[in-house]
């Protein structure tokens, strides 16, 4: 029996979601890129029907599968549905069974198989899932060109079936600061992926110079990776000066980003970086990793400058080199804000990356279910 839903020329996105989406104590990029979505795709055009489904995605119980399944067969056929790929990408048995019935694209966020620290065996068994997943569905999106690049090639996805979506930035007002060069803020959950652990170390060699260090985000995700920059950062000395503050949203990150002359990013993978188009809508230079999507968030200002540095990930002594620049030589600093500043008139709104997914929506809404 066919089941029926939207009435004909209606648009409506079913979106599948993490179910910790909105739990304050674990913040993320993906789960704002998919809050976004949420609130900003009817704008578009789409109204949106979200799903939050608790589970430890993407490796989920019998009972987080049972109620994906039971939540997709419940959809009427020829539905347009949208899953995060932390949910969609590690269960094919679940999402393939129902792709000649329903319209589905999947969000990649992060390739499972990119999460650092993962048992070499566990990360081939979820990039083999998802790479079922992602060729059984009818179109997959990237959070940027970077993304969508490693998607085509990593998996042999053919390129008109992968699309790049970037999170926009909300405008902002400019940073004032404290000094110009001091106050350094690090924006990102705790957990080996982020690379804490590489700044403490860099931080280490410049205690002899003036700074601070606030580093935001949730600690609940690997307490014992907590654990360990605690103690890192107690063996150096440092405890006056670096403070994990935990998640922080609303009025507080605004006042952490008030305080920032310097946003910093360790990370070992990334396939864009929301923070750093975050902190340059405030006018904040950035100094980071140079890792997958991140010099694609960094960007360029009008004249071809950086606004800010980017390090090769795998030398910790140019991390190093590019703190004690930026804290000993003025001249760099008043460069790299001028062009932070100048990026950020250049920075896409969300109102952009609502308007690209919904002409993805509407390629697949159009699209033969027969032909994929």
């Amino acid at each position: 029996m066919t089941r029926t839903g939207a009435t004909p020329g209606e648009r409506v996105v079913h979106f599948v979601l993490p179910g910790d989406i909105d739990d304050p104590t674990s913040p993320s990029g993906g789960n704002t890129y998919d809050r976004r979505v949420c609130r900003d795709l009817p704008a578009a055009g789409w109204q949106v029907r979200p799903y939050a489904l608790p589970g430890s995605w993407p490796r989920p119980d019998a009972t987080a599968c049972a109620e994906l399944a039971q939540r997709l067969a419940a959809l009427p056929d020829g539905a347009v549905v949208l899953l995060d790929g932390l949910v969609a990408c590690g269960v094919p048995e679940i999402l393939v069974p129902e792709a000649e019935r329903l319209r589905l694209v999947v969000l990649v966020h992060l390739p499972l198989g990119d999460e650092t620290g993962l048992d070499p065996a566990v990360a081939a068994e979820l990039d083999a899932c998802e790479h079922r997943t992602l060729h059984a569905v009818a179109a997959v999106v990237g959070t940027s060109d970077w993304a969508a690049v490693r998607l085509v090639t990593h998996h042999g996805l053919a390129p008109e079936r992968v699309h790049a979506v970037r999170p926009g930035a909300d405008p902002a007002p400019l940073a004032p600061g404290t000094d110009g060069a001091t106050g350094l803020l690090c924006v990102a959950a705790v957990t080996p992926r982020k690379g804490q652990h590489r700044l403490i170390d860099a931080l280490a060699t410049v205690k002899d110079l003036p700074w601070s260090c606030a580093c935001v985000g949730g600690l609940g995700r690997d307490p014992g990776y907590v654990a360990q920059l605690r103690g890192a950062v107690t063996g150096f000395g440092l405890d006056d000066r670096i403070t994990f503050t935990g998640p922080r949203a609303g009025a507080d990150l605004e006042a952490s980003y008030a305080s920032a002359d310097l946003l910093v990013l360790t990370s070992y993978a990334e396939t864009y970086g929301m923070v750093v188009t975050e902190a340059l809508a405030r006018g904040i230079p950035v100094l980071a990793t140079a890792v997958d999507g991140v010099p694609e968030a960094v960007g360029q200002a009008p004249d071809g400058s950086v606004p800010g540095l980017l390090v090769p990930p795998g030398r910790p002594a140019a991390l190093a080199d590019a703190l004690r620049g930026w804290l000993g030589d003025p001249q760099l600093r008043d460069g790299v804000r001028g062009s932070a500043r100048a990026r950020r008139a250049m920075l896409e709104r969300w109102e952009m990356t609502s308007h690209s997914l919904a002409g993805v929506l509407e390629r697949v809404r159009h699209k033969p279910r027969s032909t994929r």
